[in-house]
């Protein structure tokens, strides 16, 4: 089958283009707004941009009302600073209650019964429950227009700053133990998933270093231990 998406014409019973893109994992991100009211919601455009310094974005729709951004996407802008808490299996009934649309001043971490901690270089809490946590300083918005007021996307970019890890979860050879964290995803319609299987593919070719370099995260000419 082909449709074209301005018009819309797939001719299914449900809109297919969010289950296409997937899994996409899910940034939990808490903010501030002005008078330090805490907000948590759930994103699921949400992914890393580069590692040196490491970037992350979240994609955020618009306020029905007016079109301007949802409440983190405009805390993120107005006091600059952000944090993305790992959305795991474990927690994924308090991150549908996070989901829901309340008025600004509700405290979606309080009605989804979480208790909250404090960052170190951040003002906005951690979700103690969460094994990783991103702290994270503002840097920029991309507004993407919409066909129509309600539809434009608020594409919110920070530097991550610090990063928190459960002793829990990281193995003895030192590294995350995924299968343990089960990190949460959206699919499409009503769906999600999580991480249940991991494999390793080696790299190859003839530029191995750099590769692998990419690979890892690892900033170049840095000693990976330190």
């Amino acid at each position: 089958m082909f449709y074209e998406t301005a018009k819309n014409d797939h001719g299914l019973p449900y809109n297919p283009y969010k289950s296409i893109v997937v899994p996409r994992p899910i940034g939990w991100i808490t903010t501030l707004d002005t008078e330090g009211g805490v907000n948590l919601a759930p994103y699921s455009q949400f992914n890393n941009l580069g590692y040196d310094p490491p970037y992350v974005m979240f994609s955020s729709g618009s306020r029905v009302q007016d079109g301007g951004p949802k409440d983190s996407a405009r805390n993120a802008l107005l006091t600059g600073e952000f944090v993305c808490n790992m959305a795991t299996w474990e927690l994924r009934d308090a991150i549908n209650t996070t989901a829901q649309m309340v008025a600004p001043d509700v405290d979606e971490a309080e009605m989804a019964g979480l208790e909250m901690v404090a960052s170190k270089m951040v003002a906005p809490p951690r979700v103690k429950a969460s094994p990783v946590h991103l702290e994270c300083r503002y840097h920029t918005t991309l507004t993407l227009p919409g066909n129509s007021a309600d539809n434009i996307v608020y594409v919110v970019v920070g530097e991550v700053l610090g990063v928190h890890i459960n002793d829990d979860v990281i193995t003895e050879d030192g590294k995350i133990d995924i299968l343990k964290c089960r990190p949460l995803a959206r699919m499409g319609y009503f769906d999600y998933t999580s991480v249940e299987s991991v494999f390793e593919i080696a790299p190859g070719g003839p530029d191995i270093e750099n590769i692998r370099r990419g690979l890892e995260g690892r900033a170049r000419g840095r000693d990976p231990a330190q």
